[in-house]
Protein backbone atom coordinates (compact mmCIF):
# COMPACT_ATOMS: atom_id res chain seq x y z
CA UNK A 1 0.00 0.00 0.00
CA UNK A 2 1.37 3.37 -1.06
CA UNK A 3 1.47 6.10 1.54
CA UNK A 4 -1.34 7.89 -0.34
CA UNK A 5 -3.52 4.74 0.15
CA UNK A 6 -2.47 4.25 3.84
CA UNK A 7 -3.75 8.18 4.45
CA UNK A 8 -7.09 7.64 2.94
CA UNK A 9 -7.80 4.51 4.12
CA UNK A 10 -7.08 6.24 8.13
CA UNK A 11 -9.05 8.70 6.86
CA UNK A 12 -11.91 6.65 6.09
CA UNK A 13 -11.62 4.91 9.59
CA UNK A 14 -11.87 8.72 11.04
CA UNK A 15 -14.75 9.14 8.94
CA UNK A 16 -16.57 5.92 9.84
CA UNK A 17 -15.83 5.61 13.50
CA UNK A 18 -18.99 2.80 13.89
CA UNK A 19 -17.19 0.51 11.09
CA UNK A 20 -13.89 1.17 12.88
CA UNK A 21 -15.33 -0.45 15.97
CA UNK A 22 -17.14 -3.26 14.20
CA UNK A 23 -13.76 -4.04 12.80
CA UNK A 24 -11.97 -3.77 15.97
CA UNK A 25 -14.52 -6.24 17.47
CA UNK A 26 -13.81 -8.69 14.64
CA UNK A 27 -10.14 -8.41 15.20
CA UNK A 28 -10.55 -9.06 19.22
CA UNK A 29 -12.71 -12.10 18.22
CA UNK A 30 -10.60 -13.50 16.01
CA UNK A 31 -7.30 -13.19 18.24
CA UNK A 32 -9.66 -14.44 21.47
CA UNK A 33 -10.48 -17.61 19.24
CA UNK A 34 -7.25 -18.38 17.80
CA UNK A 35 -4.55 -16.55 19.77
CA UNK A 36 -1.73 -14.64 18.73
CA UNK A 37 -1.92 -13.97 14.91
CA UNK A 38 0.12 -11.64 12.24
CA UNK A 39 -1.63 -9.18 10.67
CA UNK A 40 -1.84 -10.59 7.20
CA UNK A 41 -3.36 -13.48 8.59
CA UNK A 42 -6.23 -11.08 10.18
CA UNK A 43 -6.13 -9.41 7.01
CA UNK A 44 -7.19 -12.23 4.75
CA UNK A 45 -9.72 -13.46 7.21
CA UNK A 46 -11.07 -9.71 7.45
CA UNK A 47 -10.80 -9.20 3.88
CA UNK A 48 -9.21 -6.06 4.71
CA UNK A 49 -5.36 -5.04 3.72
CA UNK A 50 -2.72 -5.44 5.96
CA UNK A 51 -2.07 -2.21 5.92
CA UNK A 52 -5.74 -1.47 7.21
CA UNK A 53 -5.32 -4.26 9.73
CA UNK A 54 -1.98 -3.08 11.07
CA UNK A 55 -3.75 0.69 11.41
CA UNK A 56 -6.08 -1.07 13.67
CA UNK A 57 -3.87 -2.67 15.58
CA UNK A 58 -1.78 0.57 16.16
CA UNK A 59 -4.74 1.88 17.53
CA UNK A 60 -5.59 -0.89 20.20
CA UNK A 61 -2.57 -0.74 21.15
CA UNK A 62 -2.61 2.94 22.34
CA UNK A 63 -5.04 1.75 24.34
CA UNK A 64 -3.93 -1.44 25.94
CA UNK A 65 -5.96 -3.67 24.34
CA UNK A 66 -3.53 -5.71 22.32
CA UNK A 67 0.43 -6.28 22.21
CA UNK A 68 2.61 -7.28 19.77
CA UNK A 69 5.57 -9.77 20.50
CA UNK A 70 8.06 -10.91 17.49
CA UNK A 71 8.55 -14.26 17.26
CA UNK A 72 11.44 -16.22 14.99
CA UNK A 73 10.73 -17.96 12.09
CA UNK A 74 12.30 -20.92 10.34
CA UNK A 75 12.60 -19.19 7.11
CA UNK A 76 12.76 -15.02 6.75
CA UNK A 77 12.09 -12.68 9.27
CA UNK A 78 11.23 -12.75 13.10
CA UNK A 79 7.34 -12.68 12.63
CA UNK A 80 5.44 -9.53 14.59
CA UNK A 81 1.92 -11.89 16.51
CA UNK A 82 0.01 -9.43 17.81
CA UNK A 83 -2.43 -11.01 21.00
CA UNK A 84 -4.87 -9.66 23.90
CA UNK A 85 -4.11 -8.35 26.50
CA UNK A 86 -5.96 -8.53 29.64
CA UNK A 87 -7.87 -5.42 29.43
CA UNK A 88 -9.26 -6.50 26.71
CA UNK A 89 -11.10 -9.00 28.79
CA UNK A 90 -13.62 -6.40 29.00
CA UNK A 91 -15.43 -6.43 25.50
CA UNK A 92 -16.24 -10.00 26.44
CA UNK A 93 -19.26 -11.74 28.36
CA UNK A 94 -18.09 -11.64 31.92
CA UNK A 95 -21.06 -13.26 34.42
CA UNK A 96 -18.97 -12.29 37.45
CA UNK A 97 -21.64 -10.19 38.87
CA UNK A 98 -24.30 -12.86 38.33
CA UNK A 99 -21.96 -15.44 39.91
CA UNK A 100 -21.80 -13.65 43.03
CA UNK A 101 -25.39 -12.17 43.15
CA UNK A 102 -25.94 -16.01 43.44
CA UNK A 103 -23.28 -17.37 45.81
CA UNK A 104 -24.40 -14.57 48.26
CA UNK A 105 -28.00 -15.94 47.80
CA UNK A 106 -26.69 -19.33 47.93
CA UNK A 107 -24.79 -18.00 51.40
CA UNK A 108 -28.28 -16.63 52.95
CA UNK A 109 -30.20 -19.84 52.28
CA UNK A 110 -27.93 -22.29 53.37
CA UNK A 111 -25.98 -20.69 56.14
CA UNK A 112 -28.32 -18.43 57.50
CA UNK A 113 -28.20 -14.33 58.44
CA UNK A 114 -26.07 -14.78 61.12
CA UNK A 115 -23.06 -16.68 59.28
CA UNK A 116 -23.25 -14.33 56.27
CA UNK A 117 -22.50 -11.44 59.11
CA UNK A 118 -19.79 -13.48 60.40
CA UNK A 119 -18.19 -13.92 56.42
CA UNK A 120 -19.04 -9.96 56.17
CA UNK A 121 -17.39 -8.86 59.62
CA UNK A 122 -14.25 -11.31 58.71
CA UNK A 123 -14.14 -9.61 55.10
CA UNK A 124 -14.25 -5.98 57.05
CA UNK A 125 -11.34 -7.11 59.17
CA UNK A 126 -9.05 -8.04 56.27
CA UNK A 127 -9.93 -5.02 54.46
CA UNK A 128 -9.32 -2.85 57.66
CA UNK A 129 -6.25 -4.53 58.13
CA UNK A 130 -5.34 -3.86 54.59
CA UNK A 131 -5.68 -0.55 54.48
CA UNK A 132 -4.11 0.38 58.22
CA UNK A 133 -0.82 -0.91 57.22
CA UNK A 134 -0.96 1.57 53.90
CA UNK A 135 -1.96 4.50 55.85
CA UNK A 136 -0.52 4.39 59.34
CA UNK A 137 2.88 5.50 58.10
CA UNK A 138 1.85 9.06 57.15
CA UNK A 139 1.30 11.52 59.58
CA UNK A 140 -1.28 13.81 57.92
CA UNK A 141 -4.38 13.48 57.61
CA UNK A 142 -4.39 14.12 53.87
CA UNK A 143 -2.01 11.91 52.79
CA UNK A 144 -3.80 8.55 54.60
CA UNK A 145 -6.94 9.59 52.55
CA UNK A 146 -4.74 9.54 49.39
CA UNK A 147 -3.34 6.61 49.94
CA UNK A 148 -6.97 4.80 51.16
CA UNK A 149 -7.88 6.53 47.73
CA UNK A 150 -5.50 5.01 45.95
CA UNK A 151 -6.19 1.77 47.57
CA UNK A 152 -9.56 1.72 46.68
CA UNK A 153 -8.57 2.96 43.18
CA UNK A 154 -6.82 0.00 42.55
CA UNK A 155 -9.99 -1.93 43.78
CA UNK A 156 -11.56 -0.60 40.87
CA UNK A 157 -13.49 2.42 42.91
CA UNK A 158 -11.82 5.20 40.82
CA UNK A 159 -12.10 7.05 44.17
CA UNK A 160 -10.54 10.15 44.73
CA UNK A 161 -10.32 12.85 47.67
CA UNK A 162 -11.23 16.73 47.82
CA UNK A 163 -11.39 19.30 50.44
CA UNK A 164 -14.55 20.47 51.67
CA UNK A 165 -16.19 23.75 50.57
CA UNK A 166 -15.01 25.09 54.19
CA UNK A 167 -12.02 23.73 54.26
CA UNK A 168 -12.34 22.22 57.93
CA UNK A 169 -12.08 18.74 56.15
CA UNK A 170 -12.25 16.01 53.32
CA UNK A 171 -14.55 14.36 50.81
CA UNK A 172 -13.50 10.69 49.93
CA UNK A 173 -15.08 10.13 46.63
CA UNK A 174 -15.62 6.88 44.70
CA UNK A 175 -16.82 7.37 41.28
CA UNK A 176 -17.65 3.52 40.51
CA UNK A 177 -18.97 0.92 42.96
CA UNK A 178 -17.04 -2.55 41.16
CA UNK A 179 -19.48 -4.77 43.36
CA UNK A 180 -22.67 -2.53 42.67
CA UNK A 181 -25.00 -5.86 41.95
CA UNK A 182 -23.18 -7.81 45.18
CA UNK A 183 -24.11 -4.65 46.81
CA UNK A 184 -27.81 -4.89 46.10
CA UNK A 185 -28.18 -8.30 47.02
CA UNK A 186 -26.22 -7.60 49.92
CA UNK A 187 -26.78 -4.17 51.73
CA UNK A 188 -24.62 -5.47 54.74
CA UNK A 189 -21.72 -4.80 52.05
CA UNK A 190 -22.14 -1.41 51.97
CA UNK A 191 -23.08 -0.52 55.37
CA UNK A 192 -19.58 -2.65 56.11
CA UNK A 193 -17.37 -0.82 54.15
CA UNK A 194 -18.77 2.84 56.20
CA UNK A 195 -17.09 0.63 59.03
CA UNK A 196 -14.35 -0.02 57.85
CA UNK A 197 -13.00 3.57 56.82
CA UNK A 198 -13.94 4.29 60.57
CA UNK A 199 -11.83 1.36 62.05
CA UNK A 200 -8.78 1.86 59.33
CA UNK A 201 -8.48 5.85 60.38
CA UNK A 202 -8.86 5.14 63.56
CA UNK A 203 -11.08 7.19 66.57
CA UNK A 204 -9.29 10.60 65.87
CA UNK A 205 -11.10 10.80 62.24
CA UNK A 206 -15.22 10.84 62.55
CA UNK A 207 -16.19 10.13 58.94
CA UNK A 208 -20.08 10.19 57.30
CA UNK A 209 -21.22 8.96 54.07
CA UNK A 210 -22.90 11.95 52.24
CA UNK A 211 -23.81 9.79 48.58
CA UNK A 212 -24.55 6.61 48.20
CA UNK A 213 -24.95 5.31 44.47
CA UNK A 214 -27.42 2.56 45.85
CA UNK A 215 -29.73 5.33 47.23
CA UNK A 216 -29.51 6.73 43.54
CA UNK A 217 -26.35 9.09 43.86
CA UNK A 218 -23.50 9.23 41.00
CA UNK A 219 -21.37 8.42 43.23
CA UNK A 220 -20.61 7.46 47.10
CA UNK A 221 -18.85 10.67 48.66
CA UNK A 222 -17.57 10.62 52.47
CA UNK A 223 -17.41 13.15 54.29
CA UNK A 224 -13.87 12.72 56.87
CA UNK A 225 -13.23 15.39 59.34
CA UNK A 226 -10.48 15.37 62.31
CA UNK A 227 -11.99 15.27 65.90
Amino acid sequence: MTESTATQSTARTRANPARAARTRQHIRTLLKRRGPQRADVLAEELGLTAMAVRQHLYAMAEEGLVAAETTPQPVGRPAKLWGLTPAADAFFPDAHADLSVGLIDSLKRVLGAEAMDALLRDRADQQVAAYRSRIERFKSLKRRLEELAAARSEEGYMAEVEPTPDGAGWLLIENHCPICQAAKACTGLCAMELEVFRQALGPEVAIERTDHILAGARRCAYHVTPR
